[in-house]
């Protein structure tokens, strides 16, 4: 453009044409300030008058920038030309308008023009109608092109095909694509297109072969659209084929194809692949880099995630709302409360603040890292609070134990007026099955049945297991029969093709009623024939079935023999079983390996203690007491709850801080009382 800048500047005499080809070839070159400033040049040198051609090349970049203002001058200039009425200028016109989202005036425009082309009525239908996604005006305009004859024409049918899509109305879509004579390549691709945006993969990669068959071409939107459709479906073998496809015909270059492959690849967990396109690709734009970030979140791959933000932001790419949302899901996932807060630093400094889909996400990653307060303080600053900030504060208290605060949230969540999706109701009732409230449970159900969502796998398989879990398996029965299909996770909860889960509920099982051949022939089981490497939960198991049945120093081996370090848990489960066989030397060595684990742990104290008592050897049991009195070690109280009149009540041992504790107390001694007189029980009181 330098050089054709200096022959232009260098001609004397200058008459239209050459101004509208340089102008032509700053807007074709993708810059918009040369072209404009020179167009004002041509109005104040005042030996060239512009014509229809300038004029549509201005209004074209005024629609691209969609710079309302000064298409509108363009306009006004139109019209003091007597250039208003013709028809190239007239389409230029009412599409730049369209753009711009000011439909009255594109409309105005459009009902103004004395000649129609078939640019004009495709910019209408086009900008117009898909814009406000008004079908009832669609089908107004359609029916005029039709009476004009215009609707045969491929541009014109190609635009109404596009608007009833965008309207929702794939079968209109379809039969204006059948019923038109001829289809341009253009056309097909509104077809494709369409399919991908209902998610109709199958019919777009169909749709796609026959543009083959028919030698009708293909393009890059073509490319992109059919990536989508495999993405969409997961079809990697297909994607892989178009892939061939695309360096075949040297599409490979064109960014847009590039991205969609990208995020083709991420869909279809193929990371590697995905991470070669983008490594080949010569130039990326942000939707490149928000490909490859969401594509190694979506695959676990949380390091590497935060790697590639960084690497955006040393290519001075500036990152938006998608980006943000991907990197806070990685942080949430690796609980990287110093990375997470860095982010939200970062985006308070880009001016994003709160807006819902970014503070959604900041709340979600503070939950997830355990930082309730923070994320509860920011959900309050929330002027418009949507549901996916309630969800993620909800979940945040179910995932840290927290079950009855969540319940407390969840009916706040409800003064709102909002209604809950599948997501707020399988959160709630996880803590209805954490906590026993059975009542809560059965109230939330009824509120899925009258959304009509009880039929959900999701929402299914935890009723399953909130009723399993509350005890009552005849509900929980029901439920599990009632399902349509089935997943792994009601399968679990009804037992609780099998996975983890579902092992640790079958040795538990079998350590219950002392199933010693049966367990470890499920143990064995896992890896032999499932191809499942057992975790330090299945060998807790294993523990206590071994130690139960007195083989106790074949569990203490099992313990060595595991493949990752054991933990305070499974050094308990072995204290456990050593009281029962009163293993004193092996309850000993346990107990010391909790206190390296953890010096400030007093159950290990306690239950050692309680091995001594049980085995006789008082000396131990007043040393153990002196030694936890020295090192100031206390017993965490025992907590139990119950639920009266759908309200959680939790007591503590010793706990006198109940607003009704003098009326508690009084009862329990009246019910000790009738218990000691009907010989219930023995109690030492």
């Amino acid at each position: 453009m330098g050089r054709a800048r200096s022959i232009f500047d260098s001609t004397p005499d200058k008459d239209v044409v050459s101004w509208n080809s340089i102008i032509s070839g700053y807007a074709e070159n993708g810059l918009r300030r040369e072209p404009l400033d020179l167009f004002m040049l041509m109005r104040r040198s005042g030996t060239t008058r512009p014509d229809r051609a300038t004029l549509a090349i201005i209004l074209r970049l005024c629609a691209d920038s969609e710079d309302r203002r000064f298409g509108c001058q363009v306009h006004g200039l139109a019209v003091r030309m007597g250039l208003a009425s013709d028809v190239v200028t007239g389409s230029a016109v009412l599409d730049m308008y369209a753009k711009c989202e000011s439909f009255g005036d594109s409309l105005r425009a459009f009902r103004e023009m004395p000649e129609r082309n078939s640019v004009s009525w495709s910019a209408t239908i086009a900008g117009l109608c898909a814009g406000i996604l008004s079908l009832d005006m669609g089908r107004q305009i359609h029916g005029d092109a039709v009476k004009t004859g215009f609707a045969s024409d491929p541009v014109v049918g190609t635009s109404v095909l596009d608007m009833y899509a965008k309207c929702d109305r794939l079968r209109d879509a379809e039969r204006a694509f059948r019923l038109l004579p001829k289809k341009n390549l253009q056309t097909w691709n509104a077809m494709v297109v369409a399919f991908v945006r209902e998610d109709l993969g199958y019919e777009a990669l169909e749709l796609f072969r026959l543009m083959n068959k028919f030698c009708v071409g293909f393009d890059d939107v073509s490319l992109s659209g059919v990536f989508s459709a495999c993405a969409g479906i997961e079809a990697y073998l297909q994607g892989l084929e178009v892939h061939g496809l695309a360096i075949k015909t040297g599409f490979m270059t064109n960014i847009c194809v590039a991205n969609a492959m990208l995020d083709m690849y991420g869909k279809c967990r193929a990371v590697v692949e995905a991470c070669n396109v983008f490594d080949d690709m010569e130039r990326r734009d942000g939707v490149s880099w928000n490909a490859i970030i969401t594509a190694l979140e979506q695959n676990g791959r949380y390091e590497e995630t935060l790697f590639h933000f960084n690497m955006m932001l040393c290519h001075e790419m500036e990152p938006d709302e998608f980006t943000y949302g991907s990197v806070l899901k990685a942080c949430g996932a690796l609980e990287s409360t110093h990375h997470g807060i860095k982010i939200h630093n970062r985006i308070l400094k880009s001016g994003m603040g709160l807006d819902t889909f970014v503070g959604s996400a900041i709340i979600d990653m503070y939950c997830k890292c355990g930082c309730i307060g923070e994320a509860l303080k920011l959900h309050e600053r929330m002027e418009e609070k949507p549901m996916v900030s309630w969800n993620a504060i909800i979940s945040g208290f179910t995932d840290n134990k927290r079950s009855e605060e969540a319940q407390k949230f969840f009916s706040e969540f409800l003064d709102t007026g909002l209604k809950p999706d599948k997501f707020t109701y399988s959160t709630v009732l996880d803590t209805c099955a954490n906590l026993a409230t059975v009542v809560l449970g059965k109230q939330i159900h009824a509120q899925i049945i009258k959304q009509d969502l009880q039929m959900d796998v999701y929402i299914s398989s935890t009723l399953v297991d909130m009723y399993s879990k509350c005890g009552n398996m005849e509900e929980s029965l029901m439920m599990f029969q009632m399902m349509r299909e089935r997943d792994l996770v009601s399968w679990n909860a009804i037992i609780s093709g099998p996975n983890h889960t579902t092992f640790i509920a079958i040795l538990r099982a079998c350590g219950h009623v002392g199933l010693v051949d049966e367990g470890m022939r499920y143990f064995n089981l896992m890896r032999e024939e499932y191809k499942l490497e057992p975790r330090l939960e299945h060998y807790s198991c294993m523990v206590d079935i071994i130690g139960r049945s007195g083989r106790i120093r074949e569990a203490l081996e099992l313990i060595k023999d595991m493949p990752f370090e054991p933990d305070a848990i499974i050094w308990r489960t072995l204290m456990s079983v050593c009281k029962i066989g009163k293993n004193v030397e092996v309850a000993e060595r346990a107990a010391n390996s909790i206190l390296e684990l953890d010096p400030d742990d007093s159950s290990a104290c306690i239950l050692l203690s309680n091995i001594y008592a049980e085995a006789g050897k008082w000396e131990e049991v007043l040393r153990m007491r002196s030694s936890m009195r020295d090192n100031q070690l206390k017993k965490v109280p025992g907590c139990s709850w119950i639920e009266v009149k759908s309200e959680v009540h939790s007591f503590l041992a010793g706990d006198r801080d109940h607003s009704k504790r003098n009326e508690i107390y009084i009862r329990l001694d009246e019910l000790i009382g009738e218990m000691k007189r009907v010989e219930y029980c023995e109690l030492d009181l």
